[in-house]
Order: C-alpha cells, then sequence, then structure tokens
C-alpha cells in the first residue's frame, strides 16, 4: 500500500506536467488570430503601417462651392509621388456654426499609405496643406496621420 502511494505521489505531478506541456504546445500551434494578431494566411506578407490623409475642400475662399477635381487631381499625383500611390474617395464634412446651425459640405479625401514615414515626408505634407490652404483661400486644411487629425492653419 505505502508503494502505491509513492508512485501516485510521482505519477500525478508527472501527469499534470504533461497536460500543461501539452496545452502550452496546442496553443503555440493555434493561428495568431486567436491572439489579436494577423493571421496566419498573411504571415510574412509585406504590408505598409503608416497611412496619411488630406481632406480637400470643395469649397473657394471658405464658402464658395467649386469643383474641386483639379485640387483633388494635384493632390493624388503629390502624394502618389511622395508614397507611391494614393485614393480618393468623396465625403461629407459637417459641423456646427457659431449660432449652433449644421454646416455641411462635400470634401474629397485623399490618402496613401506610406512606407518609412518620417518626419521630412510629414513636413513636406504640412507644406503642401499649406500651400492648398493658401490657393484654395481656407482657414484651414484638414490632414489625418495614423489616425490623429491636424488642422493646419
Amino acid at each position: 500500500m505505502l508503494e502505491r502511494k509513492r508512485i501516485a505521489y510521482w505519477v500525478i505531478p508527472l501527469i499534470l506536467f504533461i497536460c500543461f506541456l501539452g496545452s502550452a504546445v496546442y496553443a503555440a500551434g493555434q493561428p495568431e488570430a486567436a491572439s489579436g494578431k494577423h493571421s496566419s494566411a498573411l504571415k510574412g506578407q509585406y504590408y505598409l503601417e503608416d497611412v496619411v490623409k488630406i481632406y480637400v475642400p470643395s469649397t473657394y475662399d471658405v464658402d464658395q462651392p467649386i469643383d474641386n477635381t483639379p485640387y483633388v487631381n494635384k493632390t493624388l499625383e503629390k502624394f502618389s509621388g511622395m508614397f507611391g500611390g494614393a485614393t480618393a474617395v468623396d465625403g461629407t464634412g459637417a459641423w456646427l456654426s457659431e449660432d449652433e446651425q449644421l454646416v455641411k459640405e462635400k470634401v474629397t479625401i485623399v490618402y496613401s499609405f506610406a512606407e518609412d514615414l518620417d518626419k521630412k515626408k510629414i513636413k513636406q505634407v504640412v507644406d503642401y496643406a499649406r500651400a492648398l490652404k493658401e490657393e484654395m483661400k481656407q482657414s484651414s486644411v484638414s490632414i489625418e496621420i495614423n489616425g490623429k487629425m491636424y488642422f493646419i492653419e
């Protein structure tokens, strides 16, 4: 009887250790998506982390509606040269005026995903936004970098 207890004291911890080790091996073999990371189907694929956006207004001198196509095309060309490509999507921006009235404006968001987004490229985007602001006679032009909105005045 004493011999059985000794064996049990050694066998039970060994079984628990094997179960623990087995669950760790099983978890390591699961797709990365279960842990919130990219799925194994994307493992090793090239990707770009940084995104830069500029909101091209559709008004001139703050409130005069215009066709912003030339400005959008110029911005697409600028961003394509800087980042290798760009996309434009139409949207509607809105805000409340001083007298609490809803003001809506059509905008075109031009964006690029970027590799090696450094201070020099960010400065180029800011300088371009300032030039666009001046050319379109706006109070500001919005840019967005990695989800953070900046108003270039």
